[in-house]
């Protein structure tokens, strides 16, 4: 017997209810039936598994319970063991949602050819259900068999106006057909209905930019980021509508805020090289494309062409690496060449003015030694003067 699992502070009054009953009588089959299918609603799928295992074991024959462990197993991802379920459920009694909850576990399994002939079960006796239109519609499209697609999505249209994922799939096919004016035509629908739908702007600036007319692109662009300012892609295309006109400041500010959000996106990081390249900074535009080669896993961009490129921009800046790097010798040893002449010029001047002390001093002690005799000279000739002068009194 399984063991009754606590949730604490998730579990819902009704699975607490449930538990004690099957606390108190574990063999309360219609208890824990119940129980499996509150635990899948509020998202307990291994509990909700645990339990449907135990009573398909009781009771193998019973379809309803392989179907919901049919969703319990494609709610945790175990789409083969979901098949193996439902077709089960389907040879007991072949329901319509048995068929259904098939069909989108082969789309989940990428089993298109599969999923169509289940979901056709469907259509075959609900003519009216849109979602399993649509669900045909995406498999077709999955195989790029786009004119039948077209065909199930406008049914899924028409059978629901406001579904905008249909009318989406319809203006997407028009625009891989190249009917872009009934592309555009089907966009303005989706917005007529959901006026906030970041897509369609997105997709609409597309069509915009590959028929030449940037200004609009741009509008639908802006628009885009105006209701999701998270679109990548969005970014990406203004920022190459920019570098188009050489307005490389509005794509800088473009790009710039997105990628402090987003700094190790390949995609952002490489269209962000391409402005610097234009810009000819090479030390950046080599710095960003290895940054956009490190982060590969989120690079749309081939990546061959971006390590090609890589491999040139860096060739280039070795070369002119080497080149600095030997001009950068040159100036030092010119500096140390300067240096040392300086050096040598103030000995030399050093050197001459001692010489040039030394005779100002030798000078000098000649002139003191003439003006000791001239002194002397002087005085004997006024005291012989003084002789003369006394004898003539």
């Amino acid at each position: 017997m399984n063991r009754i699992i606590c949730y604490h502070e998730f579990m819902s009054d009704e699975i607490e209810e449930l538990q004690e009953i099957l606390r108190n009588d574990p063999y309360n089959f219609q208890a824990r039936r119940t129980l499996s299918i509150v635990l899948l609603d509020n998202g307990f799928n291994k509990e909700a598994k645990q339990h449907l295992l135990y009573l398909v074991r009781t009771f193998p024959e019973n379809a309803e319970l392989l179907y919901n462990l049919g969703i319990a197993y494609e709610k945790l991802g175990e789409f083969e063991k979901a098949e193996r379920a439902y077709l089960r459920a389907i040879v007991i009694s072949p329901e319509t949602d048995f068929y259904y909850n098939l069909g989108l576990t082969y789309i989940e399994m990428e089993e298109y050819g599969k999923a169509i002939v289940a979901l056709k079960h469907v259509v075959e006796i609900d003519t009216d259900d849109a979602n399993t239109f649509f669900n045909i519609g995406l498999c077709f499209f999955r195989k790029e068999e786009y004119e039948v697609a077209l065909d199930y999505f406008q049914k899924a249209a028409e059978l629901n106006h406001e579904d905008i994922f249909a009318h989406f799939y319809i203006a997407n096919i028009y625009d891989i057909l190249g009917q872009k004016d009934m592309s555009l035509q089907e966009y303005q629908t989706i917005l007529s209905i959901a006026p906030d739908y970041s897509w369609a702007y997105y997709n609409m600036g597309s069509i915009a930019y590959s028929e030449g007319n940037t200004e609009a692109a741009l509008q639908y662009l802006m628009k885009t980021l105006m209701y999701n300012h998270h679109d990548i892609k969005a970014i990406i295309l203004m920022v190459q509508i920019y570098i188009s006109q050489l307005r490389y400041t509005e794509a800088m500010d473009t790009i710039m805020p997105s990628l402090e959000a987003n700094p190790q996106n390949g995609d952002l990081l490489y269209t962000l090289s391409q402005i610097y390249k234009l810009k000819e900074d090479d030390e950046n535009y080599e710095r960003t494309l290895a940054s956009a080669i490190t982060n590969h896993q989120t690079l749309t961009f081939p990546l061959e062409k971006v390590q090609a490129e890589y491999s040139k921009i860096k060739a280039k800046m070795d070369e002119v690496r080497t080149e600095r790097a030997v001009e950068e010798q040159r100036l030092e040893q010119e500096r140390i060449l300067a240096e040392q002449q300086a050096m040598a010029e103030q000995q030399e001047n050093q050197e001459i003015a001692e010489d040039e002390n030394f005779d100002e001093e030798q000078s000098f002690e000649e002139n003191s030694v003439d003006d000791m005799e001239n002194s002397e000279e002087q005085q004997e000739y006024d005291d012989v003067e003084e002789s003369i002068d006394d004898d003539d009194e």
